[in-house]
């Protein structure tokens, strides 16, 4: 029940500084990581810039998709370290983490205001109570309008699309620097997939014991998985599709439980901003008994997941030779 606010637009959508070039359409395995790279970072560029103007009129699906293709494109970063990291990319990764910022608070907000109106009927007590949340949803949009029509976010935009497509990253003459950019997707991939998926279940055989940050954090490392997974859609051979979507199924059912528990949590945070107006507005997000039925469902998707096979190299590319 979000509730779009009107926003100008009058700012056109920022541009790519650098078109697509000669890239391949789709990634193959022999390609070696810096083109791959390129791809898959600028597929998530364009993403982000396809849901600019929807985001900016205040629509919630808009802005959850450009939230979800920003995630992409800061996961492919991460997914692809340490060949990407050179002096420019802590800039570029302040500036995807300062618009990340500036979406997820509207973002929380709208799934906030989603749990209300799930949970209630028709009382005058509630709609007193969601107009609260509109009134604190139409602020934020309006300061996240703002930030998507200035010219920090063009620069963004600009020095992003520049940093994919030529950063110093892209010619660095050591040996490991040139190791790094020749090496195969597939066997970079596998070795990634592998160590992320490792280092996930170990911190998920704890997660009933987590607290709330630790459990967030535990949500990010799922996430980057999951996101990597897909973003290598293109990898996966046909008798290695059934293996993929099982491993995505499991990561995905952990997400949403993981996810939802998060929610409750950020939306216990923002009720307490709405106290003096909406006195015991956070006991909405307080249930033990949803808590526990979650925690569950992630616990036995991750159960499930640590049986299944670790991620090798013939699943994304039998007997794959580099390109040139």
């Amino acid at each position: 029940m979000a509730r779009p606010t009107k926003s100008s637009t009058a700012a056109a959508r920022p541009k790519p500084a650098a078109r697509r070039g000669d890239l391949p359409g789709r990634l193959s395995p022999g390609m070696a990581c810096d083109t791959a790279f390129r791809i898959i970072a600028r597929r998530h560029l364009d993403a982000v810039l396809a849901q600019h103007e929807g985001t900016c009129r205040g629509d919630p699906e808009a802005l959850h998709q450009i939230r979800i293709a920003l995630t992409h494109l800061r996961t492919a970063i991460r997914f692809f370290a340490p060949m990407v990291d050179d002096a420019l990319r802590p800039s570029v990764w302040t500036e995807l983490k300062w618009l990340n910022s500036q979406l997820g608070m509207v973002r929380d907000l709208d799934v906030a205001i989603e749990r209300v109106v799930a949970e209630s009927g028709e009382e005058l007590a509630v709609i007193a109570e969601l107009q609260h949340w509109d009134e604190k949803r139409a602020e934020s949009h309006r300061l996240l309008a703002r930030a998507l029509q200035s010219a920090r976010y063009r620069r963004l935009v600009e020095q992003t699309s520049a940093w994919i497509k030529h950063g110093p990253w892209s010619t660095r003459r050591s040996k490991e620097a040139i190791r790094l950019r020749r090496c195969t997707l597939a066997d970079h991939a596998t070795a990634k997939l592998t160590e992320w998926e490792k280092t996930l279940l170990k911190k998920a055989r704890k997660l009933r014991k987590l607290d709330v940050e630790k459990r967030h954090k535990l949500r990010l490392l799922n996430k980057r998985l999951t996101y990597s997974i897909e973003s290598l859609q293109d990898l996966f051979a046909e008798e290695s599709l059934t293996k993929q979507k099982s491993i995505l199924k499991q990561l995905r059912k952990a997400q949403r439980s993981l996810g939802q528990l998060n929610d409750d949590a950020r939306g216990q945070t923002l009720a307490a901003s709405l106290n003096e107006a909406v006195p015991e507005a956070h006991i909405r997000f307080l249930n033990r008994k949803r808590e526990k039925k979650l925690l569950r469902t992630a616990v036995e998707a991750y159960r499930k997941l640590d049986k299944a096979k670790p991620f090798r190299s013939s699943d994304l590319a039998p007997n794959a030779e580099p390109e040139d």
